[in-house]
């Protein structure tokens, strides 16, 4: 039974953890109240779209103040995919959600295996959806996600929080690098805990909020944005494009089909008869198809240069006879 002391001594706790919350809330630039934004319920609907739309013009610099932490978090990034690393995004909510699409993009734009590229996102899969409460509030959850993906040294987590104090994305920093991962923290606000607990702290300050405190808006972008930039980035020092052209992009329908040609097209300038041949000796791989026309080769000595230079179309081509 529960004394009189105790339960007065609960609800004290109770009383100061939510104080604190509400402080610390109060403390965030994301959550910052905007007076002048008071009456924007009353204003002309072009009007309100005006202001989202010059608020949203904001967010590529605030992004731009922090390129050379992106810059850095990547080359290391990059380095351990490419020994054989995975890419893996923790975070809860909006920020969670961003992470998985960026992970399910991977594979239909750079060929990668499902299992080198992966969101983790508080609550589950259901989470994607609908609110799964209270899971973000979970440090121990976090830590169970990534040791069911059974995250090692080799791995890079990035944990993605607007306020950077989600305990989810903090622990799932947190236990990446106690099991020697390499570790990036995600925020849009200065001196987060999230960025001081990764090895990168990446925090891109964009300010309050057009509705007050609804960091899908500003705060998602910039956060898209970076993501946009870990990935996109990191394929390209691994060699899944050649110049700006998406040369590892499987082929699964017509339309990928259709322009796995032109991408080869592009970069050979090859006739429509010679790009045919060239992916059928190959089946169907757009960047082994590019090495059949321009290093003069057939389509098991591309796969063999291919392997050889670790995917790189242009170490391939070097080494070709041609």
């Amino acid at each position: 039974m529960t004394s009189t002391a105790d339960a007065s001594s609960n609800n004290r706790a109770l009383k100061d953890l939510k104080k604190d919350l509400k402080e610390e809330l109060e403390s965030l630039t994301t959550e910052a109240f905007r007076p002048e934004l008071a009456d924007i319920d009353r204003l002309p609907t072009l009007d309100i779209a005006r202001l989202m739309n010059a608020e949203d013009t904001t967010v590529p610099a605030a992004v731009a103040a922090r390129l050379p932490e992106i810059s850095a978090a990547i080359d290391a990034l990059a380095a351990r995919m490419a020994r054989g690393g995975r890419l893996v995004y923790a975070g809860a909510g909006t920020p969670g959600r961003l992470g998985v699409l960026d992970a399910s993009e991977c594979p239909p734009t750079f060929n990668t295996d499902p299992a080198r590229v992966v969101g983790v996102i508080a609550g589950g899969p259901a989470a994607m959806v609908t609110s799964v409460e209270g899971a973000e509030d979970s440090r121990e959850l976090a830590a169970d996600d990534l040791d069911a993906l059974g995250v090692t040294a080799l791995d890079t987590v990035v944990g993605v929080s607007a306020s950077g104090r989600t305990p989810y994305a903090i622990g799932a920093v947190e236990h990446a690098r106690a099991q020697g991962a390499l570790t990036i923290g995600l925020s849009c606000n200065a001196h987060s805990a999230l960025a001081a607990a990764a090895d990168h702290g990446i925090e891109i300050v964009v300010g309050p909020e057009l509705l007050t405190g609804s960091t899908r808006l500003k705060a998602g972008t910039a956060q898209k944005l970076v993501l946009n930039m870990l990935s996109t980035i990191t394929m390209i020092r691994l060699g899944k494009t050649y110049g700006n052209l998406m040369v590892d992009v499987r082929a699964s329908n017509e339309k990928l089909r259709a322009r796995s040609r032109r991408i080869v097209a592009l970069a050979t300038g090859a006739g429509d008869e010679e790009i045919e041949a060239a992916l059928a000796a190959t089946d169907g791989e757009t960047k082994n198809a590019i090495l059949v026309v321009l290093g003069g080769v057939d389509g098991p000595t591309a796969a063999r240069l291919l392997a050889e230079s670790d995917g790189h179309l242009r170490a391939a081509l070097a080494a070709a006879p041609h």
